[in-house]
């Protein structure tokens, strides 16, 4: 015990810039000690302060963890483990980034086992920014962040992160689950073509071999391919073979779901759901369903203003399969209110009259809308022009392309074909 009394000592001596260094070496060759009593740590943690002493209340707390103690103990000790993610040096946690981790993630699976997520939703987005090196750069911890927020339904939360463009990565891994789990915070928030985009890089993604990360999003893209856009895409040219492949496999109660759809018969997709419903349930994706199901009476009514001009809510009602007039009259109204469709309801005679879209694009918000967009792409441009240098100049590519050229004589071949000399 003196010698982590000792330790403690120097953890609370050195603390100016210059003496991290040092008090870090001495941590390292006191790894094995502090181990062997981590069950004994807890009143050392309480005599440090987390902000000044960061490095060192990491090694302890990361020991204490790391040992065999109770529920009750570690659930008690909640608080001062939220404390410390809000308050640590960004500067001192770094230096053991890997203990921060393992931190972080007993932190987040202690509070989702106790049923309160929104307890870490603070301190774990407080530890995201303090050991990430950029904004562009994606570690593990956003991901955990981002379940949190999606199981204690602070979906508006998990932007902070989302909203950054994504270029460096640790782990394939934490892409997909980042991706995955941001395609559900953008469902929660009824923003589909984010959570749309969110799937699409996820089931884009290079892979080798099929995941089941990649699988449930597939699902899940499907689904609000059909609620906001009507159809499902194909997979684009640049989609890995794997997925290409085998995907569809794993997900046949979907595509019936959304052949169903393709048909614009209620009936017919009512059937498929319920057919599958045992299927979607287990996949927790029954809410989903049902909102595709109600995006079918919209997807008809915006076909019917594609051929009139005027129609009756009756009308409507019967074209749509919907039950009476007054269903009808809700949807439009619901579809007017969104921005789905352009139309007045007459309900001296149940008349609907369509309108074309009144966006003339030339006012000062779309003016800003465009411009910021513009210089968005610009910015993204020139991102990507900056890594396709780096790449080019890396040894490990032009070593598989010197490969790969290696296998051509590119002698044998006339640069134009002798037939036009």
């Amino acid at each position: 015990m003196e010698s982590i009394e000792t330790l403690v000592g120097h953890i609370q001596t050195l603390t100016n810039p210059g003496e991290i260094s040092h008090l870090h070496s001495l941590l390292k060759q006191a790894d094995e000690s502090l181990r062997s009593q981590a069950a004994n740590l807890a009143p050392f943690l309480a005599r440090l302060d987390p902000a000044n002493h960061s490095l060192g209340y990491l090694y302890l707390l990361y020991s204490y963890l790391c040992s065999q103690i109770s529920k009750e103990e570690l659930a008690a000790f909640l608080p001062s483990i939220a404390e410390f993610l809000n308050s640590c040096s960004a500067v001192q946690i770094r230096l053991a980034s890997d203990k921060f981790i393992v931190v972080c993630r007993c932190f987040k699976d202690q509070v989702i086992q106790n049923q309160n997520p929104i307890m870490g939703i603070a301190p774990i987005r407080s530890a995201v920014q303090k050991l990430q090196i950029s904004s562009e750069h994606l570690m593990t911890l956003h991901s955990d962040f981002l379940l949190l927020c999606i199981l204690a339904k602070c979906y508006k939360a998990g932007l902070i992160v989302l909203q950054n463009d994504v270029f460096e990565i640790e782990n394939p891994k934490d892409l997909f689950l980042y991706y995955y789990y941001g395609g559900i915070i953008y469902i929660g928030l009824k923003n589909f073509p984010k959570a749309l985009d969110c799937f699409h890089n996820v089931i884009t993604s290079p892979m080798t071999s099929l995941n089941a990360i990649a699988i449930e999003a597939y699902k899940k893209y499907i689904l609000v391919s059909l609620i906001h856009t009507g159809q499902v895409p194909s997979f684009p040219k640049y989609t890995s073979g794997t997925i290409q492949r085998n995907l569809r496999n794993y997900v046949q109660p979907y595509l019936d779901l959304s052949t169903a759809f393709a048909t614009g018969k209620y009936s017919e997709l009512d059937l498929a759901m319920r057919k599958n419903m045992d299927k979607f349930r287990s996949d927790n994706n029954v809410g989903l369903v049902k909102q595709v199901l109600a995006s079918l009476y919209k997807r008809n009514i915006q076909r019917l203003t594609q051929t009139y001009l005027t129609l009756s809510l009756q009308d409507i009602a019967n074209s749509v399969q919907l039950k009476t007039a007054k269903d009808a009259e809700m949807h439009v109204l619901h579809m007017i209110q969104d921005g789905e469709i352009y139309a007045t309801i007459n309900q001296k005679d149940g008349m609907v009259s369509f309108h074309e879209d009144p966006e003339e694009y030339k006012t000062c918000e779309m003016v800003d809308h465009l411009d910021t967009s513009i210089q968005r792409l610009m910015a993204l441009s020139g991102k990507l022009n900056s890594i396709d240098e780096h790449v080019s100049c890396d040894p490990a590519y032009l070593s598989k392309t010197g490969k790969e050229r290696s296998r051509y004589d590119f002698d044998d071949f006339d640069s134009v074909p002798s037939k036009f000399l």
